[in-house]
């Protein structure tokens, strides 16, 4: 059975008087033992029995039996003594951890109550808005969707960490009262020595259990409890570095290749759910392990790269199976794994690939699913590497910007994995003939331009402190111009399906460098002559100039999306507003930017009305319908808009149940530091929940959509224009300016000659 987390209200209630002074009395307990087993203060002590025993003239059978005796005997007494000691430290740790955890929960609740959020017993939250009248005339805040996921992983983090503690500390004191006739001396000296043991002492059992053959056959239950090891192990080195190397390279391939795929094939129903949550475990359990540079450990690596030419089969009478890349790379799509492995593993993959005759879906030709749930498609361990990219932000930066050499050629490994001329790699395609592996792509990407894992929950842009640190986002940029300029058209991204939603990420993540980039129209913006320099900030948050053409066809061919479309749409007007307040108040300046988010805003609707025409060129009344449903998703968005001030936050709020999240480089000074500020955006799945009929109205969807969009895209500056005191006649002038910029970028994006909308 897998252990149960604390609650909230257990964690609380924990009586950590009672816990001190157990600690108390074992410390007293400790000293008494000590004295027993080697004196002091005079004191007769087993050592001493020791020590005239053995110096004592035995005869007969007393030089046997009496002599083992009494030796025998103080040793236990040195034994308990030790034992006793490994108690204590168990305790004390336990109790020093178990402080942290209460003050840590209780910290988390006062805080979040400040934001009206409710932590119940069970450690669930919830809002908890007063009542106008309750609030008196005081502003209420509503908790975001953002804030909201914040807080429930907060509270998960501290109740999972307070479990932990609660697990290892049982199961250490358990170990230690195991024998009712004997003493050990070899107890830990602390809860982290705990941990390691039983680490070491769980990859041993499941070493022999391995080792006995047949795992294919494990049952149900036994493939549950080796999974719930997995769970609670897989981020102690203690663990995952004896699992490793205790099995070796060739044991650890082969132990997959016969879980997952065993000789009626891979695996349905409710042991197929267990093996997906089995194969992610295990994969971050040998990325944990990777992470050490022991000999044992260095020589596994390198064993698992000289295998990956190698066949695993099932049955070693018909050689015929995967061969070790494609099995170690379906062990890559969670965790960290280390630096330079993750390289050497690349480069290795990459030449083998290249090397090979014939195109890739003839390198990896072995069907065997690796993979749970399973796909049915061939495994291609590229596909495999790069998720493991996805997870290591720095070595994917560094792999794309490093080649590889095979038979005696260096190829750049962004012009393999995603050019398009005549060198680059054809990626496998499935039964229908379509490309697979570029959402692997995309996350890989992510990682490397953005700095952070693409799955991350709580993603934040990296610090520009350091000079490392500087220079590192410079080449993120750097990498993100290469795909500005390689994305730059519908087509190209429509050939690599799955990788429009890194884009749009991507290119939130760097919506700065993008409105920076857009405002340079016939190079008025070169050597800052516009003042776009100063404005956006370009030398203090260090962005790059993609170029304004680029940045148009770029954003023109992700909005094309919808899904993407909004994620984008929903960044610009985050930035847009803390652009207008990052300017200090100066009026002149914050209607300059202002009016440059309008025009971009314009840029992207325009985009996304055009794409909905071409795809709906002969349907009319189909088109309209989506645009409908644009338009109530940008309805629902505007309405979620906190108003901005100068030198005050902007926040977009959109519904729950959606994607991931993207960091969005917001342009004003908060605590913490720009450049640190994180907003929670997520892609909005409300619209699936809601059909909408082809009805009259929805005939005038295109108009709706379109006043929707530029209501959004007015919000900030009407917030600003009234708080800042604005007249009716400046604000009219000021609506009118807008106008014109959003009709500016629709004009900018505006193909309909090309597109035949």
């Amino acid at each position: 059975m897998a252990t149960e987390t604390l609650t909230a209200q257990e964690l609380t209630d924990l009586r950590l008087a009672t816990l001190n002074t157990a600690v108390s009395d074992w410390k007293t307990m400790v000293g008494r033992l000590e004295r027993l087993a080697t004196g002091g203060n005079g004191e007769v002590s087993a050592a001493d029995l020791e020590e005239k025993a053995n110096a004592a003239n035995w005869k007969g059978v007393n030089a046997t039996v009496s002599r083992e005796f009494v030796t025998k005997t103080a040793a236990q007494f040195a034994d308990a003594a030790a034992e006793a000691k490994s108690v204590l430290a168990v305790l004390r740790d336990a109790h020093s951890s178990f402080t942290k955890h209460k003050e840590d929960l209780r910290t988390a609740i006062d805080e979040l109550a400040k934001s009206n959020i409710y932590v119940n017993g069970n450690g669930k939250v919830a809002a908890s808005v007063p009542s106008g009248q309750a609030a008196g005339n005081a502003d209420i805040h509503k908790p975001t969707d953002g804030e909201m996921d914040a807080a429930q992983s907060r509270i998960t983090r501290i109740l999972w960490e307070a479990t932990e503690t609660d697990r290892i500390a049982a199961r250490a004191l358990r170990q230690l009262a195991r024998n009712k006739y004997d003493f050990t001396d070899q107890g830990p000296d602390s809860l982290k020595d705990a941990d390691r043991d039983q680490g070491k002492a769980d990859a041993d059992y499941w070493r022999k259990e391995i080792a006995k053959g047949d795992v294919s056959e494990w049952s149900e239950e036994k493939l549950a409890r080796f999974n719930e090891t997995l769970e609670n192990q897989r981020d102690n080195p203690g663990f995952t570095e004896a699992f490793a190397t205790g099995l070796g390279a060739d044991g650890t391939l082969q132990f997959w290749r016969d879980l997952a795929a065993p000789p009626g094939g891979a695996v349905e129903g409710d042991r197929a759910k267990l093996m997906a949550h089995v194969q992610d475990n295990l994969s971050m359990s040998l990325a944990n392990a990777s992470h050490s540079d022991s000999p044992a450990m260095e020589a596994w690596k390198k064993d698992v790269i000289a295998s990956g030419t190698k066949i695993f089969p099932v049955d070693p009478a018909m050689p015929m199976g995967p061969n070790g890349f494609q099995v170690m790379s379906s062990l890559m799509g969670k965790g960290k794994f280390d630096d330079d492995f993750l390289h050497d593993y690349g480069d290795a993959v990459v030449k083998y690939e290249r090397e090979y005759p014939g195109k890739p879906g003839v390198a990896w030709r072995d069907t065997t699913d690796l993979t749970y749930p399973p796909t049915g498609n061939a495994n291609d361990p590229v596909a495999g590497f790069m998720e493991a990219l996805g997870h290591n932000p720095e070595v994917s930066l560094e792999f794309f910007n490093d080649s590889t050499t095979a038979d005696g050629k260096a190829l750049d490994n962004w012009d393999y994995l995603v050019g398009h001329d005549k060198e680059a790699r054809e990626w496998p395609v499935d039964d229908d003939g379509k490309p697979l592996g570029f959402d692997h792509l995309g996350h890989a990407l992510e990682s490397a331009t953005l700095g952070y894992p693409y799955d991350d929950k709580d993603p934040s842009i990296p610090p520009m402190k350091t000079e490392t640190q500087i220079e590192a986002r410079e080449a993120r940029t750097d990498l993100m111009s290469r795909v500005v300029d390689n994305y730059s058209s519908a087509d190209v991204i429509e050939k690599q399906p799955g990788i429009s939603e890194s884009l749009a990420r991507m290119a939130s993540g760097h919506i700065d460098s993008l409105n920076y980039s857009a405002a340079d129209f016939g190079g008025s913006g070169d050597g800052g002559v516009n003042g776009r320099d100063s404005r956006f900030g370009a030398e203090k948050n260090h962005l790059a100039d993609f170029g304004s053409t680029s940045t148009t066809n770029f954003l023109r061919a992700v909005a094309a999306d919808e899904d993407a479309y909004n994620t984008v749409s929903a960044a610009q007007q985050a930035y847009g507003a803390s652009v207008m307040a990052a300017q200090g108040g100066d009026d002149g300046d914050v209607k300059r930017v202002a009016m440059h988010s309008m025009m971009m805003h314009g840029m992207l609707d325009q985009s996304r009305f055009e794409s909905i025409g071409h795809e709906f060129a002969d349907e009319k009344e189909a088109a309209n319908r989506e645009l409908e449903k644009q338009g109530a998703w940008r309805d629902f968005a505007a309405g979620a808009v906190i108003g901005t001030t100068v030198g005050v936050a902007s926040e977009v709020i959109i519904p729950a149940r959606a994607a991931a999240a993207v960091a969005v480089p917001l342009a004003f000074e908060v605590v913490g530091g720009a450049a640190e500020t994180h907003m929670s955006n997520q892609t909005l799945d409300w619209l699936q929940d809601n059909e909408f009929d082809n009805t009259d109205e929805a005939l005038q969807g295109i108009d709706k959509a379109r006043d929707v969009g530029q209501r959004n895209a007015m919000i900030p500056l009407l917030n600003y224009g009234q708080a800042s005191g604005m007249s009716d006649d400046d604000i009219w002038d000021l609506s009118d300016e807008a106008e014109e910029a959003y009709n500016k970028g629709r004009t900018r994006s505006d193909t309909k000659d090309v597109r035949g909308f």
